[in-house]
């Protein structure tokens, strides 16, 4: 299956969010292009806009909303991921250098807040209060995951529970956001509503967990980074969980945080979790989050964007990178 198909309801709904997209990569400040081209020309698969297209689609699908709310989320999101990418240190991602590595911090930072500003002023533009609030309390989540995460770095007694709602609260929030963005746009009844809610939200959940599973077993070409990123930094993920779970006394996680970037007892943890049931075992968990995102709409209409939500909830756990 590939996103093309799955965005087909949409397709042309979404080269107009494409082309907004460019619009800021030449905006009247020259000294920003290149670095704004970087970013938002980054061959990423645009799911979050996607998710408040389709989630307005199933009422009142009223485009001159819509679509510069979706524009404004992939705005966001890319803002994020900048922010992300700096307070990391990370130097690659989707297979070029990050903002960060290349013209430093201080750019990266600002780059962040100039989009992050961008997208908080289409929903001001917008003036759906719901959808102004909505965006504020899932930047106010976002930042507090990611202080959350940057505060229990290299900590190895988290719990799954712990990381469950890490997750929630960084890529759940803004999928959840996504599609209740665009279910409130559309005039959904407040059931539809709080459905496409937890769709977003679930799905978000699943798709945080393939791609923690894919920096243990993922192709680094494919991915655009290196494997391991996260171990590295200190982050505790699932199959990393799972791991001391199934290895109470041998704790190879603890001994590596500890150490703080030992490249040889990475590659060993990465081994244990390849050479286990382990990855077998996040699939599932997965899948279970994309179940439940896909029973979450049983009580709405039966039509192209339903089945195209559904689609993608499988594409993002069967996807390699």
């Amino acid at each position: 299956m590939k996103i093309a198909s799955i965005y087909e309801p949409i397709e042309q709904d979404l080269t107009v969010v494409e082309e907004n997209l460019k619009k800021f990569t030449t905006a009247n400040l020259p000294w920003m292009e290149e670095p704004l081209e970087h970013v938002l020309d980054s061959g990423g698969k645009r799911i979050r806009p996607a998710l408040t297209l389709l989630a307005g689609k199933f009422h009142n699908y009223n485009l001159e909303q819509l679509i510069p709310i979706a524009t404004a989320i992939e705005l966001f999101h890319t803002a994020t991921l900048i922010h992300d990418d700096a307070v990391d240190g990370s130097s690659m991602r989707r297979g070029k250098p990050t903002v960060n590595s290349r013209w430093g911090d201080g750019i990266a930072v600002l780059l962040g807040d100039y989009l992050f500003s961008n997208s908080a002023y289409i929903f001001y533009v917008v003036g759906n209060l719901r959808v102004m609030k909505l965006f504020s309390q899932t930047l106010i989540t976002i930042s507090g995951g990611q202080l959350r995460q940057l505060f229990s770095a290299y900590d190895w007694r988290q719990s799954r529970q712990e990381y469950y709602e890490q997750i929630g609260s960084k890529t759940a929030s803004l999928f959840s956001a996504s599609t209740e963005t665009g279910a409130v746009l559309s005039e959904a009844p407040e059931e539809a509503v709080e459905a496409l809610q937890t769709y977003g939200h679930d799905l978000g959940m699943a798709f945080q967990i393939v791609d923690d599973i894919l920096d243990f077993i993922g192709d680094e070409v494919e991915m655009g980074k290196p494997v391991g990123s996260d171990l590295l930094e200190g982050t505790l993920t699932l199959p990393a969980i799972l791991l001391m779970e199934n290895y109470p006394q041998d704790n190879p996680v603890r001994e590596l945080f500890q150490k703080r970037g030992d490249r040889e007892q990475v590659q060993r943890i990465i081994d244990m979790v390849r050479n286990s049931p382990i990855v077998d075992e996040c699939y599932r968990i997965a899948a279970d989050f994309s179940s439940q995102a896909c029973r979450a709409m049983e009580g709405l209409p039966d039509n192209a964007c339903r089945r195209s939500l559904i689609d993608l909830a499988h594409y993002l756990i069967e996807r390699r990178k």
